[in-house]
């Protein structure tokens, strides 16, 4: 086998095409600089890039490598890693859509109501599905009609936010109706 072909714990192919040259790594000259503020200093060769550099008391970094000549910026080194970390850390960073239940009966008062739409409007502005549900118990199961206008009403109230994704139907002793944020 050739060397490295199976090796676990070699470095070929370990995010070296992450890996950015710093100061004296830069081997290359000339280069096209870019200075502090981000304005462009043109092509110089490495070492006067590299005086300017410690003159700024910064590092040059190697931004662009693939390109000819390669592109260095002159900035805090330990600053931009610390910058590419958090960008790659709030990429990672989803939002786990979870499924919220708000529950009513035949018989909840409109305040009450009221209370629970703003719960879904939370949840739903926090890009959470909203299962909304009006439990029937003994009698009232005979008064569906009471609990489709309640869920009609939650409904109507929250349709600026969310999008029906399953209409009110019966299921058992429950009328249920899903939401998604829009």
């Amino acid at each position: 086998m050739p060397p490295g072909f199976n090796d676990r714990h070699g470095t070929h192919d370990r995010k070296d095409n992450q890996h950015q040259r710093v100061n004296e790594q830069i081997r290359i000259s000339p280069v096209r600089l870019i200075g502090v503020n981000g304005e462009q200093l043109g092509v110089v060769p490495t070492q006067q890039a590299l005086d300017l550099a410690r003159e700024a008391q910064l590092d040059l970094v190697e931004v662009a490598p693939q390109e000819r000549p390669p592109v260095c910026k002159i900035l805090d080194y330990g600053k931009f890693k610390f910058l590419q970390k958090q960008k790659a850390k709030d990429k990672t960073k989803t939002h786990q859509q979870k499924l919220k239940e708000i529950r009513v009966r035949p018989k909840t008062g409109d305040h009450d109501v009221e209370t629970k739409v703003n719960q879904a409007r939370k949840f739903l502005e926090h890009k959470d599905k909203v299962l909304v549900y009006v439990l029937f118990k003994g009698r009232e199961l005979q008064h569906i009609d009471e609990g489709r206008r309640i869920i009609a009403g939650i409904l109507e109230k929250l349709a600026d936010l969310a999008k029906v994704e399953k209409s009110p139907a019966m299921e058992g002793k429950r009328m249920t109706a899903m939401l998604a944020p829009k």
